[in-house]
């Protein structure tokens, strides 16, 4: 597989799993309205800092939320003021890493995926994006 076309299905990979974490998610806790909703029960203390919601173990930091899964792949997320789901290079490197088979891509590669991605996925600040409302 080319390196371009395997570092887009990396990217689209992420993009699934964080759909399919917060699908999860929103059955496990009926009350959530979005994702980022962790984040405040978490600092709020009506749920641990950490724990395992169904299928996913969860880590609360800072300004989001590590998820991994029952085979190891990790999915971790920021989250802005308005409650949208960010990520970066970083965390696709990582989720790509943490893969049942690992996959690592240059950054390079990365940013061209996620550039070819548009309009599917917006850049909300240098090297962040979202996926596209």
């Amino acid at each position: 597989m080319e390196r371009a076309e395997a570092a887009r299905d990396l990217v689209l990979g992420y993009v699934r799993a964080l759909n399919a974490i917060d699908e999860a998610m929103r059955v496990a806790i009926p009350s959530l309205e979005q994702l980022a909703d962790i984040v405040g029960l978490a600092r709020s203390r009506q749920m641990r800092r950490s724990g395992r919601i169904g299928a996913y173990f969860y880590k609360v930091h800072g300004a989001g939320c590590r998820f991994v899964s029952d085979n190891g792949t990790e999915v971790d997320v920021d989250f802005t003021a308005d409650g949208s789901a960010i990520f970066d290079l970083w965390r696709l490197r990582r989720y790509g890493l943490s893969l049942p088979e690992p996959f690592d891509v240059t950054d390079q590669d990365l940013w061209s995926a996620v550039q070819s991605l548009q309009p599917l996925l917006t850049e909300v600040r240098p090297g962040w994006c979202r996926v596209a409302d």
